[in-house]
């Protein structure tokens, strides 16, 4: 039986197989998820700003996508990982504010934009996305198998991605 972990909100994750990793009320915040399918081992990042740099709060750099995928993958190859194999995922970025009118308050968008640069810069492969939209999700990986399933809030829809 797997072991299953919350990944809150400015949090990650690391895990090996058999255990699930879950993110609940993901958002505007992004979910990214790193994982290495020969050794089986990965991690979840639950984060709601896209670039360090931009922030005040400079206690959490979890909080932030940029800066939260560097430490993941630093992780991951303490443990053995091969950054060649190793796979992203991405969940959430959606539009929770868009009654504001504002293109700078789509943290959403931003979020997005800023885990695909880094996964770029670090050369990790983006193999799948469920983003963008305006609902909630919850997202939940085995790693047992890598999967990556999402519940979307507002629309009573579950994926495998």
């Amino acid at each position: 039986m797997s072991k299953e972990i919350l990944v809150e909100v400015g949090k990650y994750r690391v895990a090996s197989n058999p255990t699930i990793l879950k993110s609940i009320g993901i958002g505007s915040c992004l979910s990214i998820i790193l994982y290495e399918p020969d050794k089986r081992i990965g991690g979840m990042i639950h984060a709601m700003l896209p670039y360090y740099g931009e922030g005040r709060d400079k206690h959490n750099p979890i909080k932030y996508v940029d800066t939260s995928i560097y430490i993941l993958l630093d992780d991951l190859l303490r443990m053995g990982a091969k950054k060649e194999k190793i796979i992203a995922k991405i969940a959430g970025g959606s539009q929770m504010f868009s009654f504001l009118g504002s293109d700078i308050m789509n943290v959403g968008e931003r979020n997005i934009k800023a885990a695909k640069e880094t996964l770029k810069k670090e050369k990790i492969r983006l193999k799948s996305e469920e983003t963008g939209g305006n609902c909630g999700r919850t997202v939940i990986l085995d790693m047992v198998t890598g999967g990556l399933t999402i519940r979307k809030v507002s629309e009573n829809i579950e994926q495998n991605i």
